[in-house]
């Protein structure tokens, strides 16, 4: 187990002794081995491992190194199998519930009995659970109302419609008088594909008229927690959003913080530590003395220290000899130590694109005309615009024949000749790949057409060898362009298919084909982990969103998101050009 993985074992270990009831210093113990790991660098605990020296570090005894020793080795701890089989899973299962912490399931347990959901359930539908000490009537309401919602708050949200719900929200913070800065963190803000909640940093200098507009949003079905400077509410989605109020001079550590992923962050304390620096939500100081971090900082006067001084997130990224990275990047990966290096590119932005190429017209299953999308594609500034309807095997979608697909291809032709409109429509397909590899339509109608998107859009159970084969061959066939969708998965809803996404880059490089980064929110496919590598070995890209109406363009906000994320430049995202260099590669691909 690498160190990370092992403080998540440590602190649930001490989450189930609390369940328990035990000692209050066995559990703290525990939870305070998990920040001493965190604040280790791995190469080091290796190096601490294999001397067996662990126990010199601050807040691991011997016991605790021990089992720490027996975790990265192994793998697993005897220890823990056993601490889970004296625990009742129901009382696991409760700490899902809002506002039930471990004292609280453990005194529902010793009063009433309660072990499990269903025997919560009816202990509150009985009024039991109002009537004891330091629950009360709301308390118990709102345990049933975590129940009942409790499928909804284990979902994750696309990112789309997440920011949806975010927008208005920090549109409506930054409005408020009292409110100095206000942003979005956490995984909306890094563009994560999917996104368990929102998150929102405020520098106020009044708290209370901030807290009572965020927790009065129309939409709010649930107050989860209201506090002096924090609050949680919760959708009729189930998506909950996160409020947290800072002094002006902490805006950019919260920032930061509530950002960065849990890899990140320890990373940035490691980098910190390494310079004699503590580095928290609230502050960057120094790591000698006594006291946390919130202490020293609450103690400092005002001037220029460490806190006061910075005031944005690229100063605090100098401070530890670090260039900016983006908030797309942060997730813990190797971004620190390049960060360290040198500055990173500047990565793509909407306002790069010029076109995409992935488009549906009524023709097959769109929703608007090929009149309505050009229009729709001139009004977002387009240069140009991709027309690729199905082909005849998608029935299910009204594949176009080959009879209507030349038909379309007239339309086309005739629009442009129009002059009707300053953006250029491109006559495209998405043409199927079938289960053996080949493609739907002939050769010689695919020549007629400027471009041509292959798919997979059926047998998707095939074994990972013939499915990769499959692509591999509907990529090396001479009139294919682009690969749509190459995983075919519809996030939160459909796993991929089993493909090896190695060999299917490999092909593409090789036969200079582009492969889609489909910026639909339910694929986002190829999947951003898959980008940066494959670009910088010449991999083509182009952000498609796969629309299906006018409105659906947009759906490209997404698909740069992850773009970024895969650390793509401009130059490397074909939709990025301009019309002429569009057409004269279009050519040299003929």
């Amino acid at each position: 187990m690498t160190k990370n993985e092992i403080a998540d074992v440590l602190t649930e270990i001490a989450t189930l002794l609390e369940l328990k009831g035990e000692n209050v210093f066995k559990v703290r113990a525990y939870q305070a081995g998990a920040r001493a790991l965190e604040a280790i660098e791995q190469t080091a605990l290796n190096l601490l491992l294999a001397e067996g020296t662990l126990q010199s570090v601050k807040g691991i005894g011997e016991a605790l190194a021990q089992k720490i020793g027996e975790l990265h080795a192994t793998g697993a701890l005897i220890f823990l199998e056993k601490l889970k089989a004296s625990v009742e899973p129901g009382l696991v299962e409760m700490l899902q519930i809002p506002g039930l912490g471990p004292k609280k399931i453990r005194a529902l347990q010793e009063k009433l009995g309660v072990v499990d959901l269903p025997a919560l359930t009816r202990a509150c539908e009985e009024g039991r659970v109002a009537q004891l000490d330091g629950f009360g009537e709301k308390t118990q309401e709102k345990i049933l109302a975590g129940i009942k919602n409790r499928e909804a708050y284990g979902k994750r949200h696309l990112w789309w419609d997440a920011a949806e719900i975010a927008a208005p929200i920090l549109a409506g913070l930054r409005a408020l008088p009292q409110v100095k800065k206000a942003e979005s963190a956490g995984s909306l803000r890094r563009g994560l594909e999917t996104v368990g909640d929102l998150d929102f940093i405020v520098a106020a200098i009044e708290i209370a008229p901030v807290v009572a507009w965020f927790v009065a949003q129309a939409g709010v079905k649930e107050i989860t927690a209201q506090g002096e400077t924090k609050a949680s509410v919760r959708f009729l989605s189930g998506l909950q959003a996160d409020l947290r109020i800072v002094p002006e001079e902490q805006f950019a550590f919260a920032l930061h913080h509530f950002t960065g992923s849990k890899d990140h962050n320890v990373q940035m304390r490691q980098r910190a530590l390494a310079r004699g620096l503590s580095l928290s939500e609230w502050g960057l100081v120094a790591a000698e003395g006594e006291g946390t971090a919130k202490e020293k900082i609450a103690t400092m006067k005002l001037g220029p220290s460490a806190a006061g001084s910075i005031q944005s997130e690229p100063e605090l990224f100098a401070a530890l000899g670090l260039s900016f990275i983006a908030p797309e990047l942060r997730e813990g990966l190797d971004e620190i130590e390049r960060a360290g290096c040198a500055e990173f590119p500047r990565l793509i932005e909407i306002g790069d694109l010029r076109g995409a190429f992935h488009n549906h017209t009524t023709a097959s299953d769109g929703g608007h005309t090929l009149a309505e999308m050009t229009a729709a594609a001139e009004a977002l500034g387009w240069e140009y615009l991709g027309i690729a309807d199905h082909s005849k095997s998608s029935v299910q979608a009204r594949g176009l024949s080959e009879h209507r697909l030349g038909q379309q291809l007239e339309d086309i032709r005739v629009l442009n000749a129009s002059n009707r409109f300053k953006t250029h429509v491109f006559s495209g397909t998405e043409c199927d790949i079938l289960p053996d590899g080949t493609l739907d339509f002939e050769e010689a109608l695919l020549r007629q057409l400027d471009y041509v998107v292959v798919s997979v859009h059926s047998a998707f159970s095939q074994d990972e060898a013939t499915m990769t084969a499959r692509l591999v061959k509907a990529i090396e066939h001479p009139c294919t362009h682009m690969l749509g969708h190459l995983s075919g998965r519809l996030l939160l809803r459909r796993e991929g298919y089993r493909v090896d996404v190695a060999k299917v880059i490999d092909a593409a490089i090789a036969h200079r084909v582009i492969i889609e980064l489909n910026a639909n929110p339910w694929r986002l496919d190829m999947d951003w982990r898959h980008w940066r590598k494959a670009a910088e070995r010449g991999l083509l890209c182009a952000i498609n969103p796969d629309a299906h109406d006018i409105g659906g363009l947009g759906y490209v906000r997404a698909g740069i998101n992850a773009a970024r994320k895969g650390e793509l430049v401009a130059e490397q995202v074909m939709t990025t050009w301009p019309l002429a260099r569009v057409q004269a590669w279009l050519r040299t691909r003929r």
